[in-house]
């Protein structure tokens, strides 16, 4: 049984509680015959309402957002799926980060004092601490860290924090993105949402690759992943992800945020 198979299908175990996490998220197995994995599970009876996303649709969206990342080949999302059944009911069931997890923002991202800003590392934006002195919201000129920035332009996600910014483990097949980005569920909303961390490449040219990539994804939107989305998402959902992929060839830059710089809060 293939992983992807096993997270749909195998018995599942819930060991405990992550209790950092706004909508109920439980850590578990999932267990068939002799083979075992630690998984995340979130139940879609335990998601917290929003006023922008329509109820009991996080859980199908994370596994969208992993649909996405595999069929680019970019392999940023670990293995994720929605499964039928669970102790607590339908819900996302994703394979767990073994690597990295206790680690915020994978040491890709960080607040430093204003002053100590090295080469390297791009500022995002500007804050005081508790004690008031200066402190830069910073996060590393990463390869990886840019593959996720250009992921959740696609996916549009509204909540990258910089605890959302893991490292990649034996799950998540090797690549030239050595990070891996969890929580996806309030992604894909059809009005332009993108809250991130990671703006430090706003505005800069699409690489010849990043193009090549987002050309040949724009493709299967049209095609295999298309209808895939179409059984986790909102017809129009669908549309919008392709309409954000041809924005982003057409302008031939990475995103740059419109007025105040929209990151989320916390920003871990």
């Amino acid at each position: 049984m293939d992983l992807l198979s096993l997270l749909r299908e195998g018995e599942l175990t819930v060991e405990g509680r992550l209790v950092v996490a706004s909508n109920l998220t439980l850590l578990g197995h999932v267990t068939h015959g002799d083979t075992s994995v630690r998984c995340v599970y979130k139940p879609v009876s335990g998601e917290q309402p929003l006023w922008d996303f329509p109820d009991g649709t996080l859980a199908a969206r994370e596994a969208a957002a992993y649909e996405v990342s595999a069929a680019a080949g970019w392999n940023l999302v670990p293995p994720t799926v929605l499964r039928a059944e669970g102790p607590f009911g339908a819900g996302m069931c994703q394979a767990w980060m073994e690597q990295g997890s206790g680690e915020l923002g994978a040491g890709r991202v960080d607040v430093v004092p204003a002053a100590s800003a090295a080469e390297g590392w791009l500022p995002i934006l500007e804050a005081v601490d508790g004690d008031g002195a200066p402190v830069l919201l910073v996060h590393a000129d990463d390869p990886g860290l840019r593959r996720l920035a250009v992921f959740d332009a696609v996916v549009n996600n509204a909540d990258r924090k910089g605890g959302h910014v893991l490292t990649g483990d034996h799950f998540v097949a090797p690549s030239a993105a050595d990070v891996v980005g969890v929580d996806h569920g309030v992604c894909f909303n059809v009005d332009p949402k993108l809250r991130t961390v990671l703006w430090g490449w706003a505005g800069s040219p699409l690489t010849p690759a990043e193009r090549s990539e987002l050309s040949r994804l724009r493709a299967l939107v049209d095609g295999p992943l298309g209808a895939t989305l179409g059984e986790l998402l909102d017809g129009e959902e669908v549309v919008a992800t392709a309409a954000r992929i041809d924005a982003l060839l057409a302008r031939g830059t990475m995103p740059s945020p419109e007025g105040r710089m929209p990151v989320p809060w916390p920003v871990f």
